[in-house]
C-alpha cells in the first residue's frame, strides 16, 4: 500500500514542507525507516536521530521544524505523537481486506444476550446470559462476557479478556472458605479498551464499574466492586484489589497494586511497581519504590530499613533528654 504526502496532510492536517507527491510505503521507527517510509519525532532528545534518519519524512513539532527541514520532507504538527497516532488509524482503515462475519460461527451466544448489529464477535467467544453488547464494539478471539454484563459502544476487548468473571469473595467458617456468591455484574462505558487476558470481576452486590474512554493493558487484574474512573489508563500487570475507587484520568504504571477499598483522587499518576497502600486524595505523581541496586548494598539498606523504628525511638529519646 502507498499513501501520498500530500494525501496524508488532506486527511489529517498539518503543515508539509517537502514533495505533496512523494509516496509512502510504510511507517517505521526514526533510527530503522528506510527511504520510503515515514517516521515521528516527539521527544526532543532524539534530535540526533532526526539527522540520521534516512525515512522518506519525519513528523515533528513546531521547534524541530529547521533541524527536520535540513535533514528533507517534514510534516509539521502541534503534537506529533498524536498526529503519528492518527496516521496509524488512516493506515489501518486503508489496508481493507475482508471483515469476515460479524459474528464468527464458533462464538457461543446466549439467546437472552442482545448484541448490536454492529458489533463484531470473534472466534470462540462466549457471550451468557443477559449481556448486553453495544454498538460498534469488537470482541476479538476467545474473549468471554458473563452473565448481565453490559459493554458499551465501539469498545475493543483483547483476545483472552474475561469480563464478569465471580470476584474473589469467601467468608471463612471454622477452617474453611464458603463462598459468597456474586450476585452483581460489570457495567463497561464506550469508547473502552481491554487488553489480552486481563480479567474484570462482577461484584458482590453492586456493579464493577469501567466508565469512558478507559484504556486497560494486556493481563491486568481489577477485582470486585472496583470503580475506574472515565479516560484513565493501565499499563500491563496491574491489579486493583476490590471495591478501590480510582478517579478519573489517571495513569497505573506497569505491575503497580492498589490495595481494596481505597480512593484515588482524579489526576494521579502511579509510577510502575508502585504498591498502594493508603487513600490518595490529591493530584499527583507518587511512587513507593525500592531502588533497584546491586545485591550486596541492597541486602544491607534493607537490613538498616528493618532498624528505622528503633533508631527513631533512640533519637526521640535523646531529643527528649537535649530538651530536658
Amino acid at each position: 500500500m502507498q499513501l501520498r504526502l500530500g494525501s496524508i496532510v488532506e486527511a489529517l492536517g498539518g503543515e508539509l514542507c517537502g514533495d505533496p507527491d512523494r509516496s509512502i510505503e510504510g511507517l517505521a521507527p526514526l533510527e530503522a525507516a528506510t527511504e520510503t517510509e515515514l517516521s515521528f519525532l516527539s521527544n526532543p532528545r532524539y534530535q540526533q536521530q532526526l539527522a540520521a534518519s534516512r525515512a522518506a519524512c519525519v513528523i515533528v513539532g513546531p521547534a524541530s521544524r529547521e533541524a527536520a527541514r535540513v535533514r528533507g520532507d517534514c510534516i509539521v504538527a502541534a503534537q506529533p505523537y498524536l498526529y503519528f497516532a492518527r496516521l496509524t488509524q488512516l493506515w489501518k482503515s486503508r489496508l481493507g481486506g475482508a471483515p469476515g462475519p460479524a459474528i464468527h460461527p464458533s462464538a457461543v451466544i446466549d439467546s437472552a444476550a442482545v448484541v448490536d448489529p454492529t458489533a463484531r464477535v470473534g472466534p470462540l467467544c462466549v457471550i451468557e446470559r443477559g449481556a448486553r453488547i453495544g454498538a460498534g464494539t469488537t470482541l476479538k478471539a476467545q474473549v468471554t462476557i458473563g452473565e448481565n454484563c453490559v459493554i458499551g459502544e465501539r469498545c475493543i476487548i483483547h483476545p483472552g479478556a474475561v469480563i464478569g468473571a465471580d470476584g474473589f469473595g469467601f467468608a471463612p467458617d471454622d477452617g474453611r472458605w464458603e463462598k459468597i456468591e456474586q450476585l452483581g455484574a460489570v457495567r463497561i462505558g464506550n469508547d473502552v479498551e481491554i487488553g489480552a487476558n486481563t480479567c474484570i470481576d462482577r461484584g458482590a452486590l453492586h456493579d464493577t464499574v469501567i466508565e469512558d474512554g478507559v484504556k486497560l493493558d494486556n493481563l491486568i487484574q481489577i477485582g470486585h466492586n472496583v470503580r475506574v474512573g472515565k479516560h484513565t489508563a493501565m499499563a500491563g500487570c496491574a491489579a486493583v484489589a476490590g471495591s478501590a475507587t480510582i478517579g478519573a484520568y489517571c495513569t497505573i504504571g506497569g505491575r503497580a497494586g492498589i490495595l481494596g477499598h481505597l480512593t484515588i483522587a482524579d489526576h494521579v499518576h502511579i509510577s510502575a511497581t508502585s504498591l498502594v497502600t493508603r487513600s490518595i486524595l490529591k493530584p499527583g505523581h507518587y511512587s513507593g519504590i525500592f531502588p533497584l541496586d546491586d545485591n550486596a548494598a541492597w541486602e544491607k539498606n534493607a537490613a538498616t530499613l528493618k532498624q528505622l523504628y528503633k533508631l527513631r525511638e533512640r533519637i526521640k529519646a535523646l531529643e527528649k533528654k537535649i530538651d530536658s
